[in-house]
């Protein structure tokens, strides 16, 4: 459980880190965007950043399994499992 919690937080500390960068990148900063706009787009690229984040870390800790299906039921929770389906198809063909 220990390995996992701290898989946890090292994932979300980096993808928070890692998201200004990348908004930074496409010339989108706190100072150029209205609030109202940045911070949803702020979230909206926290979450891929986070689920790459989580498998990757995850493995590293030497926990991909688990990481992986976690992952995959997010995407199912958020609607998104035709993502998770595309994955499982790509690894039987």
């Amino acid at each position: 459980m220990t390995v996992i919690f701290v898989v946890f937080a090292i994932t979300g500390t980096t993808a928070s880190y890692l998201s200004k960068p990348i908004l930074s990148s496409m010339g989108i900063t706190r100072d150029t965007l209205n609030p109202f706009l940045y911070w949803p787009l702020y979230i909206l690229i926290i979450l891929p950043v986070y689920k790459v984040l989580l498998v990757t870390i995850g493995t590293i800790f030497g926990q991909h399994t688990f990481f992986k299906n976690f992952v995959f039921k997010m995407l199912r929770g958020m609607k998104l499992g035709f993502i998770s389906d595309w994955f499982e198809n790509k690894k039987g063909a």
